[in-house]
């Protein structure tokens, strides 16, 4: 699927099966623990300022990304499980949760009839959400045909087609099915 930019230049996405061994999917599963729990007290700060301008209008807090980040460090310095994954996920994890909160918010400002507004983000069940993990530019890397993570995850791609360019992320998901 590509998607067109100003400049005629577009963004590819490909889809790979993995290989991972028990040893992989025990730290795939960690990881997405850890960013699990990141998703979810960014939930509750989220809730928790929504109560707090709403009972004390003239004293209004705000949760974007940047006190999100905040939150995060604080997290990652205090807690040492928290700590042994790596930072890039739980960043991204941060990222997207701010995306979701800013277009659910954008939809209740332009007043958009209910069935058509992104809904605020909930917070993730263990046994209910699929895994996934995202890795930017600085948190994976691709040599002798294996994905190398952040946090020291090894990963056998099953390579179809030969990749046109360097990729800038890479998405590491678990399907219903519970393929990588």
């Amino acid at each position: 699927m590509t998607t067109p930019e100003g400049d005629g230049a577009g963004n590819a996405r490909y889809t790979y099966r993995l290989r991972v061994s028990s040893t992989a999917r025990t730290a795939l599963t960690a990881e997405w623990g850890r960013c699990r729990w990141i998703w979810n007290e960014c939930v509750a700060k989220s809730k928790q300022v929504y109560v707090h301008n709403k009972v004390n209008p003239g004293d209004r807090r705000t949760c974007g990304p940047a006190q999100l980040d905040k939150m995060l460090t604080e997290a990652r310095r205090i807690t040492p499980w928290l700590r042994e994954g790596s930072s890039v996920p739980q960043q991204q994890i941060v990222r997207d949760f701010g995306k979701s909160r800013a277009k659910a918010l954008k939809d209740i400002r332009e007043q958009l009839p209910m069935r058509q507004r992104a809904g605020m983000p909930r917070f993730k069940k263990k046994g209910l959400a699929d895994p996934t993990l995202n890795y930017t530019r600085h948190g994976f890397r691709i040599k002798d045909g294996r994905l190398h993570l952040a946090g020291g995850i090894v990963l056998t791609v099953v390579w179809s087609r030969d990749l046109p360019a360097e990729p800038s992320s890479v998405r590491v998901y678990r399907d219903s099915l519970g393929h990588w």
